[in-house]
């Protein structure tokens, strides 16, 4: 049995390394990762030993990238001095997540999102958590922070404080369709977006 956990070890770290050599040529890697990008993901949610190393062979498409796909080093190098985190939005295709109303305010603001839009992708992130010191976090999470300024926070509790009357209107229309709605400052030009569905059923959130 020890035997067979050194071979398999050191094989696991061959691999790595061979990946890592051909991530060096972007379109070689680019045919290797269509194919076997879904493996490298599966490995960062089991592997915690290679997790870090797995990391940096993810690809994602993002606000920013294009065409392309980035890698997690080279959206860290782009980040914004501000930024809280590495902010990532889930969902069934990128044609799907890049129209999310919730990336509105952060690209207001220059924050490069990334997008997850394979069902491993939100496993895979439960599991690595942060990268390079950097916070992985959920573009659609509730209570987002996103460094605000002081005259900013004053205006959008100004604006709320206006509003509270409306949203419990709306509660009232909408009764148990939805679980509160509230005031949101993560919108733009959309006049609302529903959150993820949860075990407390789904919020409106109305554009300050």
């Amino acid at each position: 049995m020890l035997i067979y956990k050194c071979k398999k070890r050191n094989l696991v770290k061959k691999s790595i390394a061979m990946f890592q050599e051909i991530s060096e040529d972007k379109e070689k890697f680019a045919k290797f990762y269509e194919a076997f990008g879904k493996n490298i993901k599966l490995g960062i949610h089991e592997d915690s030993t290679n997790r870090n190393k797995l990391a940096k062979l993810l690809r994602y498409s993002s606000t920013k990238s294009g065409e392309e796909m980035t890698s997690l080093d080279d959206h860290v190098s782009r980040m914004k001095d501000d930024q809280a985190g590495i902010y990532y939005i889930t969902g069934e295709s990128k044609k799907a997540v890049e129209k999310s109303p919730f990336l509105e305010r952060l690209k207001k603001k220059g924050y490069e999102v990334l997008f997850m839009t394979e069902p491993i992708d939100e496993y895979a992130v439960q599991q690595l958590k942060e990268f390079e010191g950097k916070k992985l976090v959920c573009a659609t999470k509730e209570g987002l922070k996103m460094n605000d300024s002081e005259d900013e926070k004053k205006a959008f509790e100004e604006e709320k404080a206006k509003t509270e009357g409306l949203c419990k209107l709306i509660k009232e229309v909408l009764d148990s369709k939805v679980d509160k709605v509230v005031v949101s400052n993560r919108l733009e030009s959309s006049p609302c977006a529903s959150s993820p569905a949860s075990t407390a059923g789904p919020r409106a959130w109305s554009r300050s």
